[in-house]
């Protein structure tokens, strides 16, 4: 089994907008007194962020879907859903953001970078915020959008503390093997 990953590709879903709401407000005495639908909340987005305390992306290798929380959809009485949960994603210090094709997106070179991968979806409006002089009581609202689908590839950049430098049997290896088990 593997301890060290060092590359992975993730595919990520960010979360859709809600949709927004169609309602008209009733009142005793008033039985359409105008629209009221709330708007749709915005999906969550998803982030990544160098973490000094992460090491390898062993996480994400038994892991490579990841999606964040939808919007809340709009409810009558003004009340607007709720803005969906974004994902945060904690990658070790030095790696790098790569696309589908292979285009460098990110360098997470310096702890606390971060990098928004994925956007989440605006909500839609409700008729409340539809209406205008000419249309008082709109009968519609509008969708939420989808939030981005992706494919990225996670690498990590190693740095190596020591080398070892010197001419053909010169006992490089030799001094591996006395040091180490």
């Amino acid at each position: 089994m593997a301890t060290f990953v060092d590359q992975v590709t993730l595919y990520l879903r960010a979360g859709e907008g809600g949709n927004g709401c169609v309602s008209v407000k009733r009142e005793k005495f008033k039985p359409l007194a105008g629209p009221d639908g709330g708007d749709g909340g915005n999906g969550g987005s998803i982030t990544f962020f160098a973490d000094p305390q992460e090491t390898t992306l062993l996480s994400y290798h038994h892991k490579p879907h990841r999606s964040s929380d939808k919007g809340g959809f709009g409810m009558g009485d003004w009340r607007n859903g709720y803005t969906g949960q974004p994902l945060d994603l904690p990658v070790p210090v030095g790696t790098v953001v790569r696309d589908a094709d292979g285009v460098e997106l990110a360098d997470l070179s310096e702890p606390g970078m971060r990098y928004v991968a994925a956007e989440g979806g605006q909500g839609g409006l409700g008729n409340a915020s539809l209406a205008n002089t000419k249309r008082k009581a709109p009968g519609f609202a509008l969708l939420g959008t989808p939030g981005e689908e992706l494919q990225v590839q996670l690498e990590l950049k190693i740095v190596a503390d020591v080398a070892f430098v010197g001419y053909p049997s010169a006992g490089k290896s030799s001094l591996i093997a006395a040091m180490s088990a």
